[in-house]
């Protein structure tokens, strides 16, 4: 039994040093690709957000912005969130950027019009539209960043060249009420497009937990 638990420990403990390496690269290139692609397409192809403009969520629509703006917004985000994905730089920056967007486009075009109930609204959980929404692949997409904004690049990064010039710990974790409000913070962003009640109470829920957390240690 003693020996299974070493196999094990030795197991657990190179797949863990390995995670700091391959899983984010992955993530990294497979984003990069599917922006770069989206960001490229609006570069070279003619502006068809005029359609769908008025679906676009405060304050990107056209009450705020043109068309041929948002348009150009949302295309130099993909390709510029998309090059510094690949790169590693900027990530966890880089990642929320693209997770804003995707949120918008899929509050513009991939979420239901309409919808009754939860089992409803699952219902738009499809890669081809028929009529109920067709928000599989942001959500999917949505899911990858998250965990470049909580767990950055990785080690196959610029980010991470630069931890070691500045000095700054990459490695360095904090639990309290500030990391529970960050976080919250962080999930309620996008869905301020999407589900603007729900994504406001955890930003405010999230701002509060900062708020306390300083209240409690007003010298961190």
């Amino acid at each position: 039994m003693k020996k299974l638990v070493c196999i094990w420990q030795w197991l657990i403990a190179r797949l863990n040093a390995a995670g700091d390496y391959i899983p984010p690269l992955f993530l990294r290139l497979i984003l990069f690709a599917e922006f770069y692609e989206a960001g490229m397409m609006k570069l070279h192809g003619e502006n068809w957000f005029s359609s769908i403009h008025n679906s676009f969520p405060w304050p990107f629509g056209a009450e705020w912005f043109s068309d041929d703006i948002s348009w150009q917004m949302a295309m130099w985000a993909e390709i510029i969130g998309s090059i510094l994905l690949l790169l590693g730089l900027l990530t966890r920056f880089a990642a929320f950027s693209l997770l804003i967007v995707t949120a918008v486009a899929t509050a513009a075009v991939h979420w239901p019009e309409s919808w009754g109930s939860l089992n409803e609204l699952w219902q738009g959980y499809a890669i081809t539209n028929k009529g109920a929404g067709n928000f599989k692949l942001p959500l999917l997409f949505s899911i990858m960043l998250l965990p470049l904004i909580f767990n950055g690049a990785g080690k196959l990064s610029l980010d991470y060249l630069l931890t070691k010039v500045t000095g700054v710990d990459p490695h360095a974790k904090v639990s309290d009420f500030a990391t529970a409000g960050l976080a919250l913070m962080v999930i309620g962003a996008p869905l301020v497009f999407l589900l603007p009640g729900t994504g406001w109470a955890l930003i405010l829920v999230g701002a509060g937990f900062v708020i306390a957390n300083r209240a409690i240690t007003p010298d961190d």
